[in-house]
């Protein structure tokens, strides 16, 4: 199995997204998420949004740097939106790549599905590629 690690500030939306829309794609990948200033909670129209297409798990909650970092990962994945915010380094020796989306945060629950249509386009391909799904 394969390892892939989703990090970005908070761990409340966006990553925790990528990291359900990962497990729920593809079968020999376990993903992870992560945030350098963790939240504590999950964004509830993130949660609403995982509810919604039946994928939603205790699994998704909000964690640090400190809950990942003896994990061997094959590829980090920073989602910050890095024309609004610094992302975050990764503190180990692994492929990183970044693919960045707005912060949903705050916003209603159209932007999160717009964002999970943009993460689908954007993310899924490029991980399959990087890690020779095809």
């Amino acid at each position: 199995m394969q390892k892939v690690l989703i990090l970005c500030t908070g761990n409340s939306c966006r990553s925790i997204l990528a990291e359900a829309m990962i497990d729920s794609t593809f079968n020999s990948v376990l993903a992870y998420s992560s945030g350098v200033s963790h939240s504590g909670n999950v964004n509830i129209n993130a949660k609403k949004l995982l509810q919604n297409l039946g994928i939603w798990s205790k699994k998704y909650y909000s964690k640090g740097l400190k809950d990942v970092e003896n994990i061997d990962f094959d590829l980090v994945v920073t989602v910050c939106d890095s024309a609004k915010e610094s992302c975050p380094i990764f503190p180990k020796d692994v492929k990183t790549i970044h693919i960045g989306f707005v912060d949903p945060d705050g916003q209603d629950f159209p932007e999160f599905q717009k964002l999970w249509a943009e993460m689908q386009e954007k993310l899924i391909p490029k991980i399959s590629k990087i890690l020779k799904l095809n």
